[in-house]
């Protein structure tokens, strides 16, 4: 798979996952417990926050220019 491929993947991978995080946060109030409200928009963000950080690397990564390497 050529990088380019592979960025891609993983930048759809990383949007789809997005999605479905958007799609916990409206659910967590139905759990009716503040504890584990509170953990789960915790770690929420915590998981936010690490594909944020695979989505600039791999714009960097797309952006850097590899004759520089040579």
């Amino acid at each position: 798979m050529e990088r380019d491929d592979a960025i891609n993947k993983i930048q759809e991978a990383c949007k789809q996952i997005a999605l479905q995080f958007m799609k916990i946060h409206p659910a967590l109030p139905g759990l009716d417990h503040a504890e584990t409200q509170g953990d789960c928009l915790k770690s929420l963000h915590a998981m936010t926050t690490e594909l944020e950080t695979i989505k600039k690397k791999l714009i960097r990564l797309q952006d850097r220019d590899d004759s520089a390497e040579l």
